[in-house]
Formats: structure tokens, C-alpha cells, sequence
């Protein structure tokens, strides 16, 4: 719509609301607009018809407003509240709860939530753990166990014929960004993956049907659609589909492997293998980890539709299509990786005590190799919030190297390498690593992404540590705090890596030697 509506400034006026609200902030998509006014949403849907939704008349936008209020309830009956008029009497616009005037639109009501606390956010800002993907599995079991589909719209939606659909539409619709966004190969391989699943698991899907694992589910089962309140350990799961019901019934696997795909996109591939295990436990459903790379498949390469064509789209901003063609070329890596067809990696881990120089070397063969370099006092600093140059002087295993600290910064050390090596890149973690637990970690993230770990254990003479870090102490562009005391205290509690060459590959690492022979011993490695 090119005008805007006559209603418009009405809803941006503070005193429109029939509570305190000291200003009003419009965000716009493409199908609604979405007012918020003080501690209350007011959302109007727009006269669009986009093929795959229609609101174009005042009735079926009072229809789908009923539908979304009706639908989110089931997830989040504290948030969405009701559905109202807005109003036209006498030449004056306003709500009004008592219908009893000419209604010129439709608006729906919900309180509003703590959007700093999506859980995208949350993941960005590395706070996302295992704990909060409980509570999001805690509100989906009984969701889905209520969610059973009437056996009409089971036989329909989970049909062979509708799943064959829905894969169908998204490879007729990309063919335009062959050669542009997905080599015609890599097209090929995931259009002949899927056609060859859904044939050769026809019975599978049939059962799916007679064991009614078809659901009226979510159908934007992401990321961005989940909220947390973290004072009162409550989660959201809001904006369900409300406007096509292809959207929103299907299998099971289908609303959580949304879900699923969308941790593994953000490096949580140990979350997601989590999720799943867990809700085919507890939904005693185990062919859902039999489904669940199929529909990954198809979500991921979904998401790369979507990216072809904001890429394409005209009117768009530079920085927007650019980071469009990005998203849309990592989605299709990943649709690619689901269908079978895994680039190997490999995952050099440099470890050892402070002070013995394994980040030099590190970013050393980083730089060389052009593959991603993560660094554990980078990433502490960031979390912490704290400028990567400023000193901080506390204890051993206190303050800001807490242990709750550490275990947060690990964590964010191999979230941030796994979205690399989950599309075939290589990555380079480094850090201490004095804890065997968090070596344990970085195997089994190894192991569920079939990517090749290299451990490269740094050592250096004590009295050669000790000039090291006087110096470092001395500089004003060092990140890491790492003192002798510091070091002291490590080497005391460092483990063992007996265990861990039993399992990896293991090259033990003198920094004494020059930084071009050290590469040179990096590079002829050959485990």
C-alpha cells in the first residue's frame, strides 16, 4: 500500500490507549502493522493478498485476528488478550470495547513481552544454554500431545501428495537463482535427495498418519518467535500461522525440525541433537529422528528460498541484500549437509598454560590458512562486556574467570567454531583447556558433526614464561590477563592428556623454535 491508512496517526497518539502510554513505536512487515503502546501490543493486519494469505476484506481480517488469538492461546494464554474494534463515529477514530459504533478495522491485543529476551538475542549474547531448552521442550510436550490434527486434515496435510507440495514449490520457485545463489550440482543433489526420500519412506509416512503424529502445530517454529521471561523462568512461544493452514498442520517433525535447524544455523548442534532425543523421548516417538534430517532439509532450503528472493527483491538497500545473498548461500550449505552430502572439516584446537605462546601461533596458521580463529579471552571479554585491552586482575578461578565464567565461555568457543564447521569450513578454537571436561566437549561436537579434531598441546620452558608474561604485563594491546601466579596455578591444575590421545590426534608443540618452523611442523602434520 502506498497511503497510509486515515486510522494511522490515531494509533501512534498516546492518548488513543486506554492506559498510561508515554509514547507509541510502529514496527511495520509486510502484512500487519504493530503498535506498541506502553505495556500492551496492538497489532491490525493489512489489506493484502499475497496468494498464500488473504486478508484483502474487514471479515477475514476479523476472521485471521480470531485465529491468531485463538491459535497463540494454546502457547501463550498470558500474552495474547483479545480481539477489538477500532472505531469511527462522528468524523473521531477510537477504540472501543463496546462495538456499538461503525468498525473500520480489526485489532488485536497482547501484552507485551521482553523482546531483549528473544531467544536469538539470548543466543547472540551467549546466554542461550541447556537450561532454557528445557523450559522450551517443558511447553511443547503437552503442546503437541493436545495438538492432535482431526483425521480430515491429517489425511491431508500429511499426505505424500502435500509434502510432495510443499518440496515441489520450493525447488520451481528457485530455479531463477540457479548459478546465482546454489550451483546447478548442489541443486540437483538436494532436489534429488528429497524425491528420492519421499519414495522410498512412502509407508513411513503413511504411518505417521495412523499414529497421529500430524498436528495443528506452530508452523514458525524459530528462533525469533521464542521469548523468555528469565526473572520468572516463563517461555513464550508466540506468532503462530494463523492465515494457511498448509503452513501450520503437518507432522511433528516438521514444526521441530524448524527449531532444530535454526539451533544448528547458530552453532547449538549439540542443543539440537538435544532437542530431538528429548522429544522423541518423551513424545515416545522415535521415528521422529528418523524424519528429522529430511525436514531439516526442507526448512533450511525454505530459508534459502526466502533469502533468493530479498536478494532479488528491487528497493532494497545495499547492506540488506548483501547480507540476504549471505544468508541465503549458508542456508543452502546447510539444506545440502541435511541431504547427506557433509564437507569434511577439520577443528584445530591449540591449547595449553598461559604464557606459552599458542594464540601467536595460532593466529599465525589462521591467517595462512584463511579459516576462522576463535580466541577464549576475546570471547570472556566480550560476554563480559569488558574492553578486550583492559586488564583484569582477580585471583585464580574467581571473578571474571569464574568458573560459571569459564563454562560460559567455552560453551561460546565451540558454539561459534560449529557454525563453520556445520557447513564444511575449518575453524580454530583456542584456549587453555585445563579442564578435561571441556576437551570432552569439543569431542563430542566432533563426533556429531563427523569433523576431524587436531589438538595442538603448546609447551614452553617455565623460566621462558616468566619473561613472556613480564612483557605481556607491560603492554597496553594484550588481551589476555594471564600473570605468572596465574600460570602457576594453571600448571598445577592442568589435566593429563593421556586420555585424550587415546581418542584424538595429538602434536605436542615446543614454542621454543621459531614461528615459521613451528607452521611448518603444523602444516606436515599428518595424523
Amino acid at each position: 500500500m502506498s497511503d497510509n491508512p486515515k486510522w494511522l496517526n490515531v494509533m501512534l497518539d498516546p492518548n488513543t490507549y486506554p492506559h498510561s502510554v508515554d509514547k507509541v513505536e510502529l514496527i511495520q512487515t509486510h502484512i500487519s502493522w504493530v503498535f506498541i503502546a506502553g505495556p500492551k501490543v496492538y497489532k491490525i493486519k493489512k489489506p493484502v493478498n499475497f496468494g498464500f494469505l488473504d486478508f484483502t476484506n474487514i471479515d477475514k481480517r476479523l476472521y485471521f485476528c480470531k485465529e491468531e488469538l485463538r491459535l497463540n492461546k494454546r502457547l501463550c494464554p498470558d500474552i495474547y488478550l483479545d480481539v477489538i474494534p477500532l472505531c469511527e463515529s462522528n468524523g473521531k477514530i477510537f477504540l472501543d470495547n463496546n462495538r456499538d459504533s461503525n468498525v473500520i478495522e480489526w485489532v488485536l491485543v497482547m501484552n507485551k513481552m521482553p523482546h531483549d529476551n528473544l531467544m536469538n538475542k539470548l543466543i547472540e549474547k551467549e546466554v542461550f544454554d541447556k537450561t532454557l531448552l528445557t523450559k522450551i521442550i517443558e511447553k511443547l510436550v503437552p503442546f503437541y500431545k493436545e495438538a492432535i490434527a482431526p483425521k480430515d486434515k491429517a489425511e491431508e496435510f500429511g499426505s505424500l501428495k502435500t509434502i510432495s507440495f510443499n518440496t515441489e514449490e520450493n525447488f520451481e520457485q528457485t530455479i531463477p537463482f540457479i548459478n546465482k545463489l546454489v550451483d546447478q550440482n548442489v541443486y540437483d543433489e538436494i532436489v534429488g535427495y528429497t524425491r528420492a526420500f519421499e519414495q522410498k519412506n512412502k509407508q513411513l509416512f503413511e504411518s505417521r498418519i495412523l499414529n497421529q503424529r500430524i498436528v495443528d502445530g506452530h508452523g514458525d517454529l524459530h528462533s525469533g518467535n521464542i521469548c523468555f521471561d528469565l526473572k520468572n523462568k516463563q517461555v513464550y512461544i508466540f506468532d503462530c500461522i494463523e492465515f494457511n493452514e498448509r503452513f501450520r498442520f503437518g507432522d511433528i517433525a516438521v514444526d521441530v525440525a524448524f527449531l532444530a535447524m535454526d539451533l544448528d544455523n547458530y552453532g547449538h548442534c549439540l542443543l539440537a541433537k538435544e532437542l530431538i532425543e528429548e522429544l522423541s523421548q518423551q513424545l515416545d516417538d522415535s521415528d521422529l529422528k528418523v524424519l528429522i534430517d529430511f525436514y531439516k532439509c526442507y526448512r533450511a532450503y525454505v530459508r534459502f528460498k526466502i533469502g533468493c528472493f530479498t536478494w532479488a527483491s528491487e528497493g532494497i538497500d545495499e547492506d540488506t541484500k548483501n547480507e540476504a545473498y549471505i544468508q541465503a548461500k549458508r542456508y543452502v550449505r546447510l539444506a545440502h549437509r541435511y541431504a547427506g552430502f557433509k564437507k569434511s572439516a577439520t577443528l584445530w584446537i591449540f591449547l595449553g598454560l598461559t604464557g606459552t605462546g599458542k594464540s601467536s601461533i595460532a593466529k599465525r596458521l589462521s591467517q595462512d590458512k584463511g579459516i576462522s580463529y576463535y580466541n577464549s579471552d576475546i570471547i570472556r571479554k566480550e560476554i563480559a562486556n569488558i574492553p578486550l585491552n583492559q586488564k583484569v586482575h582477580v585471583p585464580y578461578n574467581q571473578g571474571l574467570y569464574s568458573k560459571e565464567m569459564t563454562h560460559k565461555t567455552y560453551s561460546a568457543l565451540l558454539r561459534r567454531a560449529a557454525k563453520d564447521l556445520i557447513i564444511g569450513e575449518d575453524a580454530i578454537i583456542d584456549a587453555t583447556f585445563t579442564d578435561s571436561v571441556y576437551r570432552e566437549e569439543v569431542l563430542r561436537l566432533c563426533q556429531l558433526l563427523d569433523v576431524k579434531p587436531i589438538f595442538v598441546h603448546c609447551t614452553l620452558k617455565d623460566d621462558e614464561v616468566k619473561k613472556r608474561l613480564n612483557k605481556r604485563e607491560r603492554s597496553d594491546t594484550e588481551v589476555s590477563d594471564g600473570r605468572w601466579e596465574i600460570y602457576l596455578a594453571q600448571k598445577k591444575a592442568f589435566k593429563p592428556l593421556d586420555h585424550l590421545k587415546e581418542k584424538a590426534s595429538v602434536l605436542e608443540l615446543d614454542t621454543s623454535k621459531d614461528i615459521d618452523n613451528l607452521l611448518k611442523e603444523l602444516k606436515d602434520f599428518n595424523p
